[in-house]
């Protein structure tokens, strides 16, 4: 059967032989053609308009990905291809992904190609995130050197008893500040790290409404018992919370001289239900 002759008849560079047979011409006199044929201003106006919907797809302006286009068009291996516009609708769609990941990893278009660097996850800012980053991420975090790694079941029950009668005496409820408090220990028991207990708790909604704990009060009692999570407050008596401090021997009644301890319990105190 007789191959078609519409392709064959097609000589404008919409089809792939007349695009390859104008890339040859402009690819002559080592590309002078494309500054002196009028025909390389309509093929750009016709890359532009062909690849406008995939330069919007990455945030690109569809002369952007002429642009692409017209670098690869300039190849070798454009001109040699079975179908030149097949190569060159693929060297615009990398080139195109290429751009929004340099975007977001906020480096070269040239590095966002390599696979060591496309591996990361887009550059976030602090301000980016409702909760700034200082407060969470562990690579800002420092532990207490004086931390007991395994202290006595005795030792953790006098202190749970010592923080609800601080609670209690600065005018907390005792069954709900009982309860809250054995919740908080029973989670920080589960986790690696005070400040990743902290993070936990803070954005466990349902257990705050279990334990009938407002929003406030509930920050309030989790910067008292853990400890604050600004890193400039590590190596400061808030910094490491009540609970580690019951633990290391310190007595009750030095908690309650501790100004800022006092006021931030006695400040934060739960309505009672009426």
């Amino acid at each position: 059967m007789p191959r078609s002759t519409h392709a064959s008849t097609d000589h404008s560079f919409k089809s792939p032989e007349g695009l390859r047979a104008l890339l040859i011409r402009l690819q002559q006199n080592g590309g002078a053609g494309w500054r002196a044929d009028a025909e390389a201003a309509a093929l750009m106006r016709h890359a532009a308009d062909r690849y406008a919907a995939l330069a919007r797809k990455h945030g690109l302006d569809p002369w952007e990905a002429a642009a692409a286009a017209f670098d690869a068009m300039r190849s070798p291996s454009i001109r040699r291809a079975d179908d030149p516009w097949a190569m060159v609708t693929r060297a615009v769609q990398v080139t195109c992904i290429a751009e929004e990941r340099a975007r977001g990893l906020l480096c070269s278009v040239h590095q966002a190609r390599r696979a060591h660097y496309s591996a990361f996850h887009d550059a976030e800012r602090f301000s980016d995130r409702e909760n700034p980053l200082l407060e969470y991420h562990p690579a800002f975090r420092t532990e207490p050197v004086d931390v007991d790694p395994s202290p006595q079941a005795e030792n953790v029950g006098s202190a749970v008893e010592d923080a609800v009668a601080l609670f209690t005496l600065l005018g907390w409820p005792a069954e709900r500040a009982r309860t809250a408090i054995e919740y908080v220990c029973t989670r920080l028991a589960d986790s690696p790290s005070r400040s990743s207990a902290f993070e936990a708790l803070r954005r466990d909604y349902n257990a705050r409404a279990l334990l009938d704990v407002p929003q406030r009060a509930w920050t309030a009692m989790l910067r008292v018992l853990l400890g604050h999570p600004d890193p400039a407050f590590a190596h400061t008596t808030f910094g490491r919370g009540i609970l580690l401090r019951l633990l290391v021997g310190e007595p009750l009644r030095a908690l309650l001289s501790d100004e800022q301890i006092v006021a931030e319990i006695a400040g934060h105190v739960p309505r009672s239900e009426t």
